[in-house]
């Protein structure tokens, strides 16, 4: 065999594994629901064009408040400097700590009809009901809007640190004004961080389903109305649904991905970088500095909320503003009944598992086609590890239950519906693009004389893989991996979808708990959560 065939075979194999685990449930669902009748169905039922629009125009609302919150931010903490910037600058991004279902959750304890704000109104106000109803489109926004504004403040404040001043200085030197300078000059070459920050959070509400599945309502989204049929027995417009989703999710990618442009990536990086500006004005700065930590409460009020919550006692908590009782009965109650702490063990064992499976595929991939020079399947192969991110994960999840729900071995399809493979092997899916690109970006900084020199003092493969490839790649590794771990350990909506009572995760829990009305314990399921995603977090930051 020739080298070229040998370096292909492996290429090819890799690429088909991928295309079995990401591409082919969806080429399954799309058969099965172009030969069934629920195609005139879907079409004819006003109700599903209904939850497919409100998908679509609460993921570009969504956008816009996140914009609207995150960018303002991005230039205040990166532009001035007052005291406690670079404090409340980091902690303006504690949101991303919070898993999606947790964040909801702790929102809905913190100002839901039963929760702390509107306690605290309904108290001081003497009402004899709750002022508000944390629900429908706008609670879903409020929800949207405080968990994703991080992409934009975290992607403006990286773009305007390597933003050049001198040409903020030379459009200045030509009597463009400080607002025309924003418009005409800043902001354009500030575009593809804006725009890598509007598709992840257009593809994240797109997706979303923790938010309407417990604010919803009757407002139905398309998440919550892929479940919802699935749960009716209705399989077959199921999975027209999981089609037409998909579709917006493919155009809505396409569509931003066009905004990004890359004629001005060049501006970028050059030159000096712009001095932050010290606020002289003492009365300003104490302003600055009240307002900034003021924020930074309310953005932490979620948190707080949540811990509190974890201390009170089931049933003793019914009228009052303020919880009557506080303790630790319910972290002695999961800590003490073994069969309380069995959903924690089980995310961290299908979080863990299908993370190690995802790094070993992005290290494989990263071997065969990650280095700058031509590479065959390249192409292939990256699509491949990013298609499960374009998908919303409701939609995947129904993709892997109607594959692999039939026995064909011919046609690579096996029974794991029902048993405690299929929801891990949907957790290593939807990790492959968080450590699919972390690894494949790694290998393109690699300088290669460094492996060639391992080689030539007689290091085989193996070696120059452990003691020289590795250790620089462990950067990317850790970073990519924890976020993946994260990621799966709070999954709530492929799990929704995929769990069995043998491995439901602590999301399911959580779920259980709030429905019999359990709320010390599942808040203190959701400290948990946060608690171990916060470390592994802090650790991958660290490394």
């Amino acid at each position: 065999m020739s080298p070229p065939s040998r370096a292909l075979a492996p290429r090819a194999a890799l690429a088909l594994l991928l295309a079995w685990l990401a591409l082919y449930p969806m080429l399954v669902v799309v058969a099965e629901a172009a030969k069934s009748d629920a195609v005139g169905a879907f079409v004819s039922r006003p109700g599903e064009w209904g939850a497919l629009w409100a998908s679509v125009w609460i993921s570009l609302a969504s956008v816009a408040l996140a914009a609207a919150v995150g960018v303002p931010l991005a230039f205040l903490f990166e532009w001035l400097e007052f005291p406690g910037r670079k404090t409340l600058g980091s902690l303006i991004a504690l949101p991303a700590v919070l898993p999606p279902f947790v964040g909801v959750i702790a929102f809905l304890f913190l100002y839901g009809e039963s929760g702390f704000a509107a306690r605290a109104v309904q108290a001081v106000l003497g009402l004899e009901r709750a002022p508000w109803r944390l629900q429908g489109a706008s609670a879903i926004l409020l929800v949207h809007a405080y968990s994703m504004y991080v992409y934009f403040y975290l992607f403006t404040r990286a773009g305007l640190a390597q933003l050049d001043e001198s040409l903020i200085e030379a459009a200045q030197a030509l009597g463009a004004g400080r607002w025309e300078t924003l418009s005409r000059v800043t902001l354009p070459l500030l575009r593809p961080g804006l725009a890598g920050a509007a598709l992840l959070v257009f593809m994240t509400a797109l997706g979303s389903f923790s938010a309407p599945y417990v604010f919803g309502g009757g407002f139905r989204v398309m998440t919550t109305q892929i479940v919802a049929t699935k749960l009716n027995g209705e399989l077959s417009l199921a999975m027209v649904e999981t089609v037409a989703l998909a579709l917006v999710a493919v155009a809505g990618l396409a569509v931003l991905r066009r905004t990004e442009g890359d004629d001005v990536l060049t501006a970028l990086g050059k030159g000096t970088a712009r001095r932050r500006r010290a606020i002289r004005r003492p009365s300003v700065r104490r302003l600055a500095t009240a307002a900034g930590w003021l924020l930074t409460v309310l953005l932490l009020l979620p948190h707080l909320t949540l811990a509190v919550v974890s201390l009170v006692p089931y049933g003793s908590w019914t009228t009052e503003a303020v919880p009557p009782v506080l303790s630790l009965v319910n972290y002695q109650r999961l800590f003490g009944e073994p069969e309380r702490l069995r959903p924690l063990v089980n995310s961290l064992w299908m979080a863990g598992l299908s993370t190690l499976a995802a790094v070993a595929l992005a290290l494989a991939a990263g071997a065969l086609v990650g280095r700058r020079r031509p590479a065959q399947l390249r192409g292939p192969i990256e699509s491949l590890i990013a298609l499960p991110w374009a998908i919303p994960g409701t939609v995947f999840a129904v993709a892997l239950a109607a594959t692999f729900s039939v026995y064909s071995p011919l046609t690579l399809r096996w029974i794991l519906v029902g048993t405690v493979v299929l929801l891990p092997l949907a957790y290593l899916v939807r990790s492959l693009p968080v450590t699919g690109r972390a690894v494949l970006a790694a290998y393109r900084q690699l300088d290669p004389a460094l492996e060639e020199a391992a080689a030539s003092l007689g290091a085989g493969r193996w070696g120059v893989f452990r003691r020289v490839t590795l250790p620089l790649l462990k950067p990317a590794l850790t970073a990519g991996a924890s976020l993946a771990f994260v990621a799966a350990l709070g999954d709530f909506v492929t799990s929704i979808v995929l769990y069995t009572y043998d491995n439901r995760p602590i999301s399911i829990e959580i779920m259980s708990s709030l429905r019999v009305s359990e709320l010390g314990v599942a808040a203190a399921f959701g400290v948990i959560l946060m608690v171990v995603s916060a470390v592994v977090l802090g650790l991958g930051a660290r490394r």
